[in-house]
């Protein structure tokens, strides 16, 4: 299987008896434009700068929240992404987030925001 150069996803290589390995974590590579971070940094600091409470915010916990961030809207968006599939649907709809704060419990801290 062939991945695209530089996208940072995990490959899944094949070993003996075509059966799939275990996902290798990449490090970082050295191409010029290749991100660590989907979201904007900036953006994401000026967030962080919103917030009364926060004095002091480094580049690294800057990074941390960013990929907190990414990897938190991933989950979120894969569990709605199955409720909308049990309905038979391609396209997320508002209730599919209701139905994943619902039925997963480490969304439970969500239930009520989206009212």
């Amino acid at each position: 299987m062939a991945a695209a150069a530089g996208s940072g996803a995990p490959r899944e290589e094949e070993g003996p008896g075509g059966d799939a390995a275990a996902p290798q974590p990449q490090a970082p590579t050295s191409v010029p434009g290749a991100r660590l971070s989907r979201l904007p940094l900036a953006r994401v600091k000026a967030l962080v700068k919103a917030d009364p409470d926060v004095t002091l915010a480094g580049q690294e916990a800057i990074f941390i929240l960013a990929r907190a961030a990414e990897l938190f809207v991933e989950t979120i968006a894969k569990d709605a992404y199955c409720c909308a599939q049990q309905g038979k649907r391609k396209t997320l709809q508002r209730r599919d987030l209701d139905n994943a704060i619902e039925a997963v419990d480490e969304f439970a801290f969500l239930e009520g925001t989206l009212d």
